[in-house]
């Protein structure tokens, strides 16, 4: 094996509109995904056994052993080579923005990269397999955007124009299960199918308005510091749409410009620099994602 680099960029669910439950609990859901420019960043080198070392920021509190998704990941899909993982964490965790997914698919991609298998047969046949360690993790292993059906499996490849955005985690977890348990609604409409033209971030910013994230009222009502979030980034001027991501706590603000979003981040990190704050292009990372070898 190599000296392998390979950069997990965070998740960011447009929409998250929950369609239905299976009779084995498992949830449908009808999301939008893109991925930003921000995200962990791991270096995998040759080594007789799977080890994992965390350093970084956000590392506090993350387990280091066989509980670790990139571990696991690296178990599942590395037909038993070793590799010595250090995880640079720089993305808050339980977060809404799939820290943990981003980082298993990220080792996997790496695993398969040494193994010269990182074409797209190797990529979907290791999603099919990486399904069992969550729902976001195949559709990380692109990290380019996607609309996302069924309990995760069914990945669709859509084209979006760049999103200008400011992403705020205000540093309090929140617990999936039990806002999936909170739902009031578990039969909500999907998307429109066929999904429309988006020639221009206008475009979409104002088709995303119609749409929803069905976790938002029940993590708000869990954990009110989203609804706190949410307020402050819409009221950042430039803001077209302030939405969570994912079962937050990890919320977004869209903008017309970059210069809009660079500006609102600014002030935000000014009044709020206790917060989680990173702004960028949302959209394709799949370049960034690729491994880098040697």
């Amino acid at each position: 094996m190599t000296p392998t680099d390979v950069f997990a960029p965070a998740k960011i669910n447009l929409t998250l509109h929950i369609t239905g439950q299976r009779d084995d609990g498992y949830h449908l859901l009808d999301s939008l995904v893109v991925f930003a420019p921000v995200g962990d960043v791991l270096r995998l080198v040759p080594a007789a056994e799977l080890s994992l070392s965390l350093e970084g920021p956000e590392a506090a509190g993350l387990p280091a052993d066989g509980d670790n998704l990139a571990l696991r990941a690296a178990a599942m899909v590395g037909d038993g080579q070793g590799a010595a993982i250090a995880l640079e964490k720089l993305l808050p965790v339980a977060s809404g923005i799939g820290g943990g997914s981003a980082d298993a698919a990220a080792t996997a991609r790496a695993m398969l990269a040494a193994a010269g298998a990182l074409d797209e047969g190797g990529l979907a046949r290791a999603g099919t397999a990486l399904l069992a360690l969550g729902a976001d993790v195949p559709m990380c292993l692109a990290s380019r955007p996607v609309r996302v059906r069924g309990i995760g499996e069914r990945l669709e490849p859509v084209n979006l124009p760049p999103l200008p955005a400011v992403l705020v985690n205000p540093r309090v977890p929140v617990s999936t299960p039990r806002i999936f348990r909170s739902l009031t609604a578990r039969d909500n409409p999907p998307m429109p199918e066929p999904l429309p033209e988006f020639p221009d971030a206008e475009v979409l910013i104002a088709w995303l308005k119609d749409m929803r994230n069905d976790m938002e009222p029940a993590a708000s009502a869990l954990e009110p510091m989203i609804g706190v979030v949410l307020g402050e980034l819409a009221a950042l001027p430039g803001c077209r749409l302030a939405r969570m991501s994912g079962s937050g706590a990890t919320c977004f603000g869209l903008f017309a410009t970059m210069a809009d979003a660079g500006a609102a981040a600014a002030a935000l990190r000014v009044a709020r620099p206790d917060w989680w704050i990173a702004e960028g292009l949302l959209g394709d990372q799949q370049a960034r994602a690729m491994p880098r070898l040697g």
